[in-house]
């Protein structure tokens, strides 16, 4: 009999078609949700966050539902403390607004309120539903994307519109339980990421849950559902369509929170790294020895150890080390039509820049940082005279010079340049002006003088950069 109310759900969703009197007809025990009691779960008030539970207790006093939903009830099943704690009402966003006077409605496409606690906030959102096809406030366009989605709804509704299964468990402020409408708790046990709906149509609706697929099964160690990654490399091209500002938020969440590598990994063997970065997919579709790739894989590895470690990481350089090759390839060919090589690579870093800055649409300044950590890598080699004193001095200096380690541990540039360096600038003044005479031998360096002791010990084979940033 249960599975029978659980079609019955499952269609009634599909097609949009809810009315109050079916919604009534049915008991709450014959249809296809469960409750999780307080004892069935691990979720504690102590671990949820004192402002996040202001908002939903002045909810509830003020006679709303109130229900903290999605990543935040996902990571405290977990075990794990959330960024964001999200807070669902019944209450339209004007209603809120009327409720808390540190309220600030925010958005068009999805309209929001943001509950301020000084610099930080709460964000509330009203329970929404799938539109009838002639409703208005549902924009859609020809490919199925939704351009703006204000129809508010039920908690019942409000279910389907959440993108995955383990997204979708709400935690009830008034009992402490957690109701599961989709099998998400089972899916969340089983460590699965899971679309609800038809997989298809829910990334034509947003493209960008193709990212977050990937982006949630590697941060929470989850495997992807079969039906949820069977249609992401016919559908990707469909990143095109998302804004570039859009994808540049993406990017950072997707490589700038110590997941970089195994992100990298799984979004090229779905087919999606290439519509973020076409001109990278090119130039690693034709490697030579391993690089770029393993210069890539080295550049990830280390920002992951960075933020596992606190240590901040800096966007523009892994954004020069994914367009490295790129910048090479093109350089190259110009190169052979006859163009002398600084002019050559100053083009085609322009050209890579410019055409990856549609996909995803990084700072100016971000722009102007590669060009300096590229540009620098060919003055690496001058070092007799005042060259070096004066690349010393450059503001991008260790970036560069970070960028260069990497490539040597890549096989791309001789680890001797990267020693001789080292050298140099952990040498005393008479030793440094010794190292840039002309005709200075290797074998006449001096001997190099640490500062940092913890430095010292760290054999050569095992040198990484330790500074990502200026």
């Amino acid at each position: 009999m249960q599975g029978i109310f659980i079609i019955f759900n499952f269609f009634k969703k599909i097609i949009g078609v809810v009315s109050e009197s079916v919604e009534t007809d049915i008991e709450p025990e014959a249809t296809a949700v469960r409750i999780y009691t307080r004892s069935e779960h691990s979720i504690s008030r102590s671990q949820i966050s004192e402002h996040a539970l202001k908002v939903l207790y002045q909810l509830k006093k003020s006679g709303y539902d109130s229900y903290l939903v999605g990543g935040c009830v996902r990571d405290l099943l977990l075990g794990r403390e959330p960024k964001d704690f999200d807070v669902v009402t019944n209450a339209t966003p004007e209603q809120i607004k009327k409720v808390f006077r540190n309220c600030r409605l925010i958005g068009r496409r999805f309209r929001l309120a943001h509950i301020y606690f000084g610099r930080d906030y709460i964000e509330v959102a009203t329970f929404r539903r799938v539109a009838d096809s002639e409703d208005d406030e549902q924009q859609v366009y020809a490919n199925g994307q939704l351009l703006r989605d204000n129809i508010y709804g039920t908690l019942e509704e409000d279910v389907w519109r959440r993108d995955f299964t383990v997204n979708a468990l709400y935690y009830n402020i008034r009992d402490f339980s957690v109701v599961d409408y989709t099998g998400g708790m089972v899916d969340h046990t089983a460590g699965v990421i899971k679309l609800i709906g038809d997989p298809a149509t829910r990334y034509r609706e947003d493209p960008v849950r193709m990212l977050r697929a990937v982006r949630f099964a590697v941060k929470l160690g989850f495997n992807i559902d079969h039906e949820t990654q069977k249609p992401l490399m016919e559908l990707s091209q469909l990143l095109h369509t998302i804004p570039s500002a859009r994808l540049y938020e993406e990017f950072l969440k997707l490589f700038m929170f110590g997941y970089g590598l195994q992100t990298f990994e799984m979004l090229r063997h779905y087919g999606l790294f290439g519509a973020l970065f076409p001109a990278v997919e090119r130039n690693l579709e034709h490697e030579a020895h391993g690089f770029p790739k393993l210069f890539i894989a080295k550049a990830l590895e280390n920002s992951d150890v960075r933020v596992a470690e606190g240590l901040p990481v800096t966007p523009y350089f892994l954004l020069s080390v994914f367009l490295w090759g790129a910048v090479q390839d093109l350089a190259k060919q110009k190169i052979q039509e006859g163009l002398p090589a600084t002019p050559a690579h100053q083009i085609a870093a322009s050209e890579i820049i410019s055409e990856q800055v549609k996909r995803i649409a990084f700072p100016k300044f971000m722009g102007i940082a590669m060009r300096d950590v590229w540009y620098l890598q060919s003055r690496f080699g001058q070092r007799t005279g005042a060259r070096p004193f004066k690349l010393l001095t450059h503001p991008r200096f260790k970036a560069a010079f970070d960028f260069l380690v990497l490539r040597a541990a890549a096989g791309d540039v001789d680890a001797e340049l990267v020693e001789w360096w080292q050298a140099f600038q952990a040498a005393e003044d008479n030793e440094q002006s010794a190292m840039t005479q002309p005709g200075h031998a290797k074998k006449d360096a001096p001997r190099r003088r640490y500062r940092n002791k913890n430095y010292r010990n760290k054999s050569k084979a095992n040198r990484t950069p330790k500074e990502l940033h200026d």
